[in-house]
């Protein structure tokens, strides 16, 4: 596919749903169909051009998104398959952020299902064009109208057929198109009449259809009033106008494994979807001037294009999507990243279809392609013109709610662990990883069991590196409620000079929050001022371990107050092993307490759900804030300790079928319950032992 292709000859699409609906087995019989391949790849056996990575062909399912350019009726449509399961929703998000148009599938067994409301959700959000194609009508169990019928229920009234099915389950065998009323049955789909059993059926829906269609043209709308007949050539372009225009997405119906609606599908990517010159002008930011600037999607215009997704591996070497938005992208140049602040040396352009590279000299705008070892770039930056720098609007992912820690099962694991995880994080932006001071794990967060689990297979196959992930543990703190005074003398005599200190401290509690202060009332030289850093230095040492459970203690006051010392023996090390058992012995009078932290929740469900989750967080011993009711959700606020959180995104996504979401942060420490403390002490002790 050597050609190039100009902005108006481009199509951008998104293939999204509910995961293991049949979006690979459709994209591979769209390449098939389209000429692009000359075999059929099946998923079971893992020789679909999509799922081409070992994780996704032994687990049968697509867990990143690939590109599949194909060319159909002189126009190229640049494919972007995407996983369906929701652990990889930043897939989906990179695949929307690129495209002009999205084509969700639905299955004609189980119809619309939480995943599919899911990416209708996010289609809406970006504002993109749609078509609905309703696979699997092969299946058994298939029902095209009930699925229609769940369709304009839970997603709109505005989901109108394009085409019927001949028959269906084992009797599938073709469809009708409604636009030039003909059908298409058979082993090699030969155009035949509509069947009279479906004669009534598609007249009635080819008028839905036309209505829907007319409304977006006032002139075809005073003619179909006046009773007018309507050309197909006519008609095409209105259909084309409100699909884009969003008052209606066309439904198709076929079976993805039979290769039945396919072509149909593709026709209708090159006749009702925009080009990105049809989309129109896009807004980039001048860094310098903060100006906004609208860029017409043209080879003319200055350099604009934005990476949405990198691919880390040991053998190729680092590999960054993108799509050009104006201006003209050449091999062998230089580009301006402007969110690193960085010249980035251009090597050779690449096509990828599923794994097979194919070099190019240059893309134009509208186009997407590959770059290979850039120094600098990751998903989510600009690449511009050195003379003319832009930024564009990045791409919004998931936030990362489950956190694990992950630990190397080995030596050798440990001391690359250090160095793949950051490469592998380059390549997931919804991952996130950071070590947590209080207990010194290194905490990875992902959006999910599948996800986490997915980077921990990713890290050895592609690494060879073997980790383990685990529940984080909590960072608990330890404080004292009541004043108190403590002593300790540091006193050894063993021939020669000695060792002495005497250190008297007072203990008192703080507020909330308020954190950890050393302060000194020496009197008349008690302790020479030369030691006085020797026992603050001792107490912040022996703070870090509370005498409950070894956890840090915070919210504490602790005063010198008065001592002794040896004008021989005393020294640094004396005054410093006082302060820290002076501070141990205060710290056993003061009656500790355990202190865990507590963390902000908002969560975000569907109202049905509110009771359940409401109920669920009580049993966490969380508050409930308040409730807000929104039009589709209900959002509830509240706080819960964290401890009893670290699955919830989990039992999130179990109690709401998916379908919620939620945000948490820390707010403040609280004392924990007398009985949970024993518990959180004995655990301590057999972690120690």
């Amino acid at each position: 596919m050597a050609t190039q292709y100009g902005p108006d000859k481009i199509r951008n699409v998104v293939l999204l749903s509910h995961y293991g609906v049949g979006k690979t087995t459709l994209a591979e019989s769209m390449l098939f169909a389209s000429g692009t391949i000359k075999r059929l790849g099946n998923v079971e056996d893992g020789t679909t051009t999509s799922d081409y990575d070992p994780l996704e062909i032994e687990r049968q399912m697509s867990v990143n998104l690939s590109l599949l350019p194909q060319v159909w009726k002189e126009t190229k449509i640049n494919l972007i398959d995407t996983p369906g399961y929701a652990d990889f929703t930043s897939e989906m998000k990179s695949g929307l952020r690129v495209s002009e148009g999205a084509i969700i599938l639905v299955c004609a067994a189980s119809g619309v299902e939480v995943g599919t409301e899911q990416v209708w959700d996010y289609v809406e959000e970006a504002n993109l064009p749609r078509l609905l194609f309703i696979n699997r009508m092969d299946k058994e169990n298939a029902n095209f109208f009930s699925t229609l019928e769940q369709i304009q229920a839970k997603l709109g009234t505005k989901c109108l057929p394009a085409t019927l099915p001949i028959g269906s389950q084992s009797d599938f065998e073709g469809f009708v198109d409604l636009l030039n009323m003909k059908g298409y049955a058979g082993a090699d789909l030969k155009e035949t009449d509509v069947p009279s059993s479906l004669a009534e059926q598609a007249t009635s829906y080819r008028e839905k259809l036309v209505e829907a269609a007319v409304e977006v043209d006032d002139e075809l709308l005073t003619k179909y009033l006046e009773g007018d007949e309507i050309s197909n050539d006519e008609i095409l372009p209105a259909i084309k106008k409100a699909t884009i225009s969003g008052k209606l997405v066309p439904v198709f119906a076929g079976s993805a494994l039979q290769s039945i609606g396919t072509k149909a599908l593709l026709d209708a990517i090159c006749d009702f979807f925009p080009s990105p010159e049809e989309h129109g002008a896009i807004t980039a930011v001048n860094p310098a001037t903060k100006e906004k600037e609208e860029l017409k999607p043209a080879i003319g215009e200055p350099l604009s294009s934005l990476v949405f997704k990198t691919t880390a591996d040991p053998y190729v070497g680092k590999l960054n999507y993108f799509r050009v938005y104006s201006g003209l992208l050449l091999g062998n140049s230089q580009v301006w990243n402007t969110r690193k602040k960085g010249m980035e040396r251009i090597g050779q352009l690449f096509t990828l279809r599923g794994k097979n590279q194919e070099p190019v000299p240059q893309l134009a705008a509208g186009d997407v392609g590959v770059l290979a070892r850039l120094s600098l770039t990751t998903t989510g930056d600009t690449l511009c013109s050195p003379e003319h720098h832009l930024i564009l609007d990045g791409i919004k992912f998931p936030q990362a709610n489950l956190t694990m820690a992950v630990q190397p099962q080995t030596k050798a694991d440990l001391d690359k662990m250090s160095t793949i995880l950051p490469r592998i994080c380059e390549e997931d932006p919804a991952l996130r990883i950071h070590r947590e001071q209080d207990t010194n794990e290194l905490l990875i967060s992902g959006i999910g069991d599948a996800h986490l689990e997915m980077i921990k297979e990713k890290a050895h196959r592609k690494f060879g590196v073997k980790l383990n992930l685990t529940s984080p543990k909590v960072p608990y703190k330890e404080t004292i409620t009541v004043a108190t005074k403590a002593e300790y003398k540091h006193r050894k005599q063993t021939g020669g000079h000695g060792q002495y200190g005497h250190v008297l401290l007072e203990l008192e509690p703080l507020p909330r929050g308020t954190g950890f202060e050393f302060t000194k009332k020496i009197v008349g030289g008690a302790i020479p001022k030369n030691y006085i850093p020797a026992v603050e230095k001792g107490v912040n040492e022996a703070k870090q371990q509370g005498v409950l459970a070894g956890y840090p203690v915070i919210d504490a006051k602790v005063t010198l107050y008065d001592g002794s010392f040896h004008p021989v023996d005393s020294s640094d090390i004396c005054f410093k092993i006082a302060g820290a058992q002076a501070l141990k012995n205060g710290l056993s009078e003061g009656q500790p307490i355990l202190l865990e932290p507590i963390m902000n929740l908002t969560v975000t469900a569907p109202e049905e759900f509110t009771g359940d989750l409401t109920g669920d967080l009580n049993s966490r011993r969380g508050r409930v804030l308040g409730i807000e009711p929104e039009v589709k959700n209900n959002t509830i606020q509240a706080q819960a300790p964290y401890s009893e959180l670290l699955d919830y995104a989990i039992v999130l996504r179990s109690i709401t079928q998916g379908r919620g979401s939620f945000t948490m942060e820390f707010s403040h420490y609280e004392e924990v319950p007398p009985h949970l403390t024993q518990k959180v002490i004995a655990q301590r002790k057999q972690e120690k032992e």
